[in-house]
């Protein structure tokens, strides 16, 4: 694997992790009426995106490995370009229940790397 390429998984992961710590115990309540957690929140999703949607150009069948890797880069689209129709209850969910398994699969990629 090129050090490029494990650049952009090792963005994902940073990005993961810091997301992980922005909302560790944090609830619902507290994301919603904190509007600086929730644009941390958002920026780490996007760099989330833009990593994997610049891995895609350079290892597409990398990219392919990762689940939702379509969803993920559609997700950031929609956090920057439409960022007046965030839905924040959506952002809670995806941080609760698609965070973790994406943490997983980048760190065995990294891991296999060497």
């Amino acid at each position: 694997m090129r050090l490029e390429t494990a650049k952009y998984l090792y963005d994902v992961q940073s990005a993961a992790a810091r997301l992980a710590d922005f909302v560790d115990g944090r609830d619902w309540d507290h994301y919603l009426h904190n509007a600086m957690l929730r644009a941390a929140v958002e920026r780490q999703f996007e760099i989330i995106g833009e990593a994997l949607s610049q891995l895609g150009r350079r290892d597409p069948d990398l990219l392919a490995r990762i689940d939702d890797h379509r969803r993920i880069i559609a997700f950031r689209n929609i956090l920057i370009h439409g960022y007046a129709n965030v839905d924040d209850a959506l952002v809670w969910d995806i941080v609760q229940s698609r965070l973790g398994p994406l943490r997983r699969q980048i760190d065995v990629l990294l891991h296999g790397m060497g």
